[in-house]
């Protein structure tokens, strides 16, 4: 029987069966300005002409599953003709969700992938739980490490032993990616142009611009990159020009509109390590993960502290890693060594973990089978699935 792996996160579902390659694929809804009455869903988004003014219609609000009709109409494409082509009567699902999800939505998760769907077999787990079977599979000497996932709505820090989670020392940060795009787009919308309805354009030069830093840099002109915006109709995409083809006069080619970054480039990632910068009165990354290794009992710190685990996209910033690393040596006591640890993608970190959990041998003790919820309902689910 097939196993289908999907890692349904907020912004990205990560998507693929446990004998093949993943997708990752946007996990919502477009509108485009120029196409009001035609909606897109998740990788259509390449379909549509003019994505200036694109309106998202996302399922997760504040990191929880709410909007169950844009969910639908996501699966129902993804499992459907155009992407997977998923058989119900021969699949079973691994599938994820957040830390201490809703009941409610929980029993609604049931009902739609026992009922409506009709798998076979269902496996309902915390991202980070499918992560941390990845790392102490490929670290069997180790029994404890600490999941640091930073994605689109929170930042989790999540210490597990032995695969199981420590639930009293669970942080969650309110940062996430989508904060850190709605602040760029803030940023540049007082300082340059008004961008506020460029949610899909700003992301964009978020994520193209390889060069954010986590280090002071000598001088502002170095500081300062450019990032050519598209016109849709002869750039299709946004690119960051060299310095050295910029005109000395400061003008531009002819219909080239461009964005000059400088401090942003500092002030936004930033936030993932400060977030009072910009008024939230939480603590930051580092300081998150000594204080939830801090309420682990003693004798298990050493442990975590040289096993911590960075996934989510927010972690692809340049120098993530080393900048966690260094504040984390700066916070631990001496004789405790330190490691974080950045997989090569942190991404699909967690989907990969779902897939070795779909090869394991008692991968049938830890799903519910349809047999099992026909009987006993959703209080099965409840007993086997540690969300």
């Amino acid at each position: 029987m097939a196993t289908l792996v999907l890692d349904n996160g907020a912004y990205n579902a990560k998507i693929g069966y446990s004998h093949a390659h993943v997708s990752v694929i946007p996990n919502c809804q477009f509108r485009s300005k120029t196409a009001r009455l035609k909606t897109f869903t998740a990788n259509q988004l390449d379909e549509i002409k003019d994505p200036s003014g694109l309106f998202y219609i996302l399922p997760f609000q504040k990191g929880y599953l709410v909007n169950w009709d844009v969910q639908r109409q996501v699966w129902d494409y993804l499992f459907g003709k155009e992407m997977y082509q998923v058989d119900f009567v021969d699949t079973n699902i691994i599938i994820t969700e957040p830390y201490f999800n809703f009941s409610s939505i929980q029993e609604s998760m049931n009902e739609i992938l026992f009922e409506e769907y009709q798998f076979q077999a269902v496996l309902r787990v915390n991202a980070g739980a499918l992560s941390a079977h990845r790392y102490f599979r490929d670290n069997p000497s180790e029994l404890c490490c600490i999941i640091v996932d930073s994605g689109y709505s929170f930042t989790h820090i999540v210490p597990y032993c032995r695969s199981k989670k420590k639930k009293e020392a669970i942080i969650r940060i309110n940062v996430g990616g989508k904060l850190l795009t709605n602040h760029l787009k803030e940023i540049i919308s007082y300082r340059q142009l008004h961008v506020m309805d460029e949610t899909h354009v700003i992301n964009q030069v978020k994520e193209d611009c390889k060069t954010w830093y986590f280090s002071i840099i000598n001088s502002y002109k170095q500081m300062k990159i450019y990032y050519v915006l598209p016109d849709f109709s002869t750039i299709k995409k946004g690119f960051c020009k060299p310095r050295e083809e910029m005109v000395l006069s400061g003008k531009y080619k002819t219909g080239e509109q461009i964005l000059r970054l400088t401090n942003e480039r500092f002030a936004v990632p930033e936030i993932l390590f400060h977030p009072s910068d910009i008024g939230i009165q939480e603590m930051g990354i580092p300081e998150a993960i000594v204080d939830s290794i801090q309420n682990l009992p003693e004798e298990m710190q050493p442990h975590f502290f040289k096993n911590i685990v960075l996934t989510g996209g927010n972690t692809l910033f340049p120098g993530f890693r080393d900048r966690v690393y260094s504040e984390v040596r700066c916070l631990t006591p001496t004789d405790y060594d330190v490691s974080v640890v950045l997989p090569e993608n942190p991404i699909t970190y967690s989907w990969e973990g779902g897939k070795l959990i779909s090869e394991n041998d008692d991968f049938e003790d830890l799903v519910v089978t349809r047999e099992d919820y026909e009987e006993h309902g959703h209080n099965i689910c409840e007993e086997k699935f540690d969300i």
